[in-house]
């Protein structure tokens, strides 16, 4: 019986593809085979995730494919559903976004993520959240503005919303 014979090894080939085209930079490229852009959630609050579930998958070819309710479970479900980018909460219990992202850029060093806080983004937070390895930044005040931001980072740019420009930079 071959690999791509039963459903588990149509996964295994799946999860190999997705993390070579992420270990070359080259998420879009998931996309375009038609495979949707799985995406992880991770934040305390059910509201805030649900929120995010729907704006997410209201947009063609992505997909929540984890959600996590503090940090340590953000880094187990990131070894464990291998997602195209994950969305992280800054307060988290356990181990806040800061924490969680160093764990996870160790175990997965090119995953784009995406810091969410209900603090505005001033330039040591911006400056902590790049040295984790975030690639952009927004308040929950701006929620609906994620979809903006995983479309950036998508696309290889850096996305990081400060109350006093008004716009990302």
């Amino acid at each position: 019986m071959g690999l791509d014979a039963s459903p588990y090894g149509k996964l295994r080939i799946a999860d190999a593809a997705r993390q070579c085209y992420q270990s070359h930079n080259l998420i879009l490229e998931v996309e375009s085979i038609g495979m949707p852009i799985r995406i992880l959630i991770a934040d305390d609050d059910p509201a805030i995730r649900g929120l995010f579930r729907r704006l997410l998958e209201a947009h063609p070819g992505w997909e929540v494919c984890g959600e996590a309710v503090n940090g340590v479970e953000a880094v187990e479900q990131v070894a464990r559903v291998t997602p195209d980018l994950a969305i992280l909460d800054l307060g988290m219990p356990q181990k806040n976004g800061i924490e969680a992202a160093r764990a996870i850029s160790q175990l997965n060093p090119k995953l784009p993520l995406l810091l969410i806080s209900v603090q505005e983004m001033s330039d040591q937070l911006v400056e902590a959240a790049m040295e984790v390895g975030f690639r952009g930044a927004i308040t929950k005040s701006r929620g609906r503005e994620i979809v903006q931001g995983v479309d950036a980072i998508l696309h290889n740019r850096y996305f990081f919303q400060r109350e006093d420009f008004g716009s990302a930079h």
